[in-house]
């Protein structure tokens, strides 16, 4: 007999609904990510992403749908089971009197005694999978570093390995390259992607940069006025789907070159 396994996703929102002051900030948000799967989120300024994201991580509670871990709803985990997801932001969020390994054992609170992380106690297994997460990042050598004395994308790296060591299922990353020049930012997000691949993590990123959206993630979320309108593989955001989501005259006036958004629109079935 064959036995049939249901492939049950890293993060499925199904139905998600918030609103502020009686006016959705986000209106029936459903999409899953995979394991392995790099999804990148597209939209507007406005257009409920930071909201989105927000309960995606449990820090905001829908006021209708779910968003489910595996199988668990994210606003049931409490305590350890929120090591579950990782989330890297913007802006880094890192103790910078901190050295870059202190930063990076953080991610192991979910998994020892609190007294342990109040005194920086942590194991000598929980230092060397530090150490091996800041190997990862190509940052051991500066592990012994003050946080505010490396440079932007080094710090997201440091983040980034923060949430390694976490291990995690899901890593939910909110415009992690905003504040990066683009060699920093073709470097964070090869790390994403190389993470998502090899640990078979979950990662959604929310992103500005169209075409670093096509270039790194494998389905494109487009978010505007609060709801899903885009929900294609990253190969398949076409200048037709672009001007879709930003708006028509939005084409004309982006930054990146319209053949950067669709380099072989004749080959499109």
């Amino acid at each position: 007999m064959i036995v049939t396994v249901a492939h049950v996703p890293r993060l499925a929102a199904v139905g998600v609904t918030k609103a502020f002051d009686g006016r959705p900030a986000i209106e029936d948000v459903s999409f899953t990510v995979g394991e392995r799967e790099f999804v990148a989120v597209l939209g507007p300024s406005g257009a409920g992403k930071t909201t989105l994201f927000r309960c995606m991580t449990g820090l905001l509670a829908p006021d209708r749908g779910t968003v489910r871990i595996g199988d668990d709803d994210i606003g049931a985990l409490r305590g350890r089971a929120r090591r579950r997801v990782a989330v890297v932001f913007q802006q880094f969020n890192l103790v910078n009197r901190l050295t870059a390994l202190e930063n990076v054992l953080a991610g192991r609170l979910g998994y020892v005694a609190a007294w342990r992380g109040w005194s920086h106690r942590f194991s000598r297994a929980d230092r060397l999978i530090a150490l091996e997460c800041l190997d990862r990042v190509s940052l051991l050598g500066q592990a012994g570093q003050r946080a505010d004395t490396l440079s932007g994308g080094e710090q997201q790296r440091v983040a980034i390995a923060r949430a390694l060591a976490q291990r995690p299922s899901l890593i939910v990353a909110d415009e992690p390259v905003a504040s990066l020049d683009p060699s920093a930012s073709t470097g964070v997000l090869d790390l994403l992607h190389g993470i998502a691949r090899t640990d078979g993590v979950g990662v959604v990123c929310s992103l500005h940069q169209v075409h670093l959206a096509r270039a790194y993630a494998d389905r494109v979320v487009g978010l505007s006025r609060g709801r899903v309108v885009i929900d294609v593989p990253a190969d398949r955001f076409d200048e037709a789907a672009f001007a879709h989501l930003y708006g028509p005259q939005s084409a004309v006036d982006a930054d990146v070159p319209a053949a950067r958004l669709s380099p072989a629109l004749e080959d499109a079935p």
